[in-house]
């Protein structure tokens, strides 16, 4: 037991002195190539201190050359300009003036539901509430916002990339039929739009593919 203790404890200094070596963003966001490490970093940590028959030297040592080689791939990264890119990607501008960027998200294995997500975690609950939206390499969304926020409304998601959401179309107050015959006088059908939200004001988001957004009215059954 004792044995077990001090091995941990050895492992414990060594990791404690080999993330502050690597600097403030291996506690905040991180870049793709640090979380691998710190994943890899983690993992290597744990055989010595789990397996009392391998030495700890081959942790020790383990753990080092991954530090070793975590600052190989910064200095690449400082010095070769283009390979900041291969190695930590770049920023993808989702939202720009004309509405969501459809291949930006899907490049990204995102649907509107994660953007709106993201979106409410940064303190913007309409998606025209920003001219310009962006996921960083390191994945946070940043944005360029408005001067003032489209509604105090909390808008709800009916289409997202074609997709119906027949729930919160009904909380919407449309039926089956009052949608197609809605999405029809937009000269739309659900599989052509790629975002559209409806607001307790029954203020609507509506973005068609390849089309700048639109901003309709609609009466709904009841404000939430």
């Amino acid at each position: 037991m004792a044995l077990v203790l001090i091995r941990t404890s050895i492992i414990f200094i060594t990791l404690l002195f080999i993330m502050r070596l690597m600097g403030k963003s291996q506690i905040g966001e991180m870049q793709p190539f640090e979380f691998v490490i710190t994943l890899l970093i983690a993992e290597l940590a744990c055989i010595p201190m789990a397996d009392s028959s391998i030495p700890l030297l081959y942790g020790i040592v383990s753990v080092v050359a991954i530090f070793i080689l975590h600052q190989i791939v910064w200095l690449l990264d400082l010095w070769f300009k283009p390979l900041k890119t291969v190695i930590c990607g770049k920023p993808s501008v989702v939202i720009n003036r004309d509405g969501i960027d459809e291949y930006q998200l899907k490049k990204n294995n995102l649907d509107i539901s994660d953007l709106v997500e993201s979106m409410r975690a940064a303190g913007y609950f309409n998606l025209d509430d920003v001219y310009y939206g962006l996921y960083e390499a390191n994945g946070s969304f940043s944005a360029l916002a408005k001067e003032q926020s489209a509604s105090p409304s909390l808008p709800l998601i009916v289409v997202d990339l074609g997709k119906t959401d027949v729930k919160n179309a009904k909380k919407c107050g449309f039926t089956k039929e009052s949608f197609r015959e809605f999405l029809k006088a937009q000269n739309a059908k659900p599989k052509d739009v790629v975002a559209m939200t409806v607001n307790g004001e029954g203020r609507v988001y509506l973005q068609k593919k390849h089309k700048k957004y639109e901003i309709l009215q609609i009466e709904v059954n009841e404000k939430w």
